[in-house]
């Protein structure tokens, strides 16, 4: 998988739960199966962490939680930025042979705000139909039969994923789905861990406060 996938999936995850510790960022991914079409494992998902701090995407605080200590990530301007272009990119990229970076930047979906959303989408449906003309086979005099049949496969998904995309620029017009800025609709279910890291994530801004007073 690309770096700037790895980056966008870790930005995005921070920039959507923030605070939170490293664990709770793995299990998040884990529960996506992005070990299975995003080929990013555990190991990577730390070491990334600590890559993107590096560069000043996520600042990392050291806590005192509870009597045990706990690292936990905030996303900066600078990841913001970055996490922006990313999203854009995965979103407007049209890729015959592979989707990956399209499915990780679509899952961050509500990071964006309706019309920016639109517009990412907007832009791919034109590369679709670029990429369509340009991989026409035509009548396959230029390669083996076998081959132009190959390429043929890829094309009918790259024209079911364009149905596919216009249905979804067609119900986001409509007001479907929930994205930054507007209410949250979607209720998760009482055992969702997304509960108990909204909940963390609480604890964590209230040991950060405490943490800035003290240093003020």
């Amino acid at each position: 998988m690309a770096v700037h996938t790895t980056r966008m999936l870790l930005l995005g995850a921070v920039a959507m739960f923030e605070p939170v510790n490293g664990y709770q960022i793995r299990r998040e991914l884990v529960s996506w199966r992005v070990d299975e079409w995003a080929n990013l494992g555990p190991g990577s998902i730390y070491s990334g962490l600590t890559t993107l701090e590096k560069l000043g995407q996520v600042r990392r605080h050291d806590l005192r939680d509870d009597g045990r200590d706990v690292a936990v990530y905030e996303i900066t301007e600078a990841g913001r930025g970055e996490l922006a272009r990313l999203l854009g990119e995965g979103l407007e990229t049209v890729t015959l042979f592979s989707s990956v970076g399209f499915h990780a930047a679509f899952g961050m979906l509500p990071l964006l705000s309706r019309e920016v959303a639109l517009r990412h989408l907007e832009v791919r449906l034109h590369e679709i139909d670029r990429s369509l003309e340009a991989w026409d086979p035509g009548d396959g005099d230029q390669a083996p039969p076998h081959a132009v049949h190959g390429v043929r496969l890829w094309l009918a998904a790259l024209g079911e994923e364009r149905s596919w995309v216009a249905d979804t620029v067609t119900r986001l017009r409509s007001g479907e789905f929930d994205l930054a800025g507007e209410p949250w609709r979607w209720v998760p279910p009482a055992d969702d861990p997304g509960r108990q890291m909204g909940a963390d994530s609480e604890r964590y801004r209230e040991l950060l406060r405490r943490t800035s007073s003290r240093d003020a």
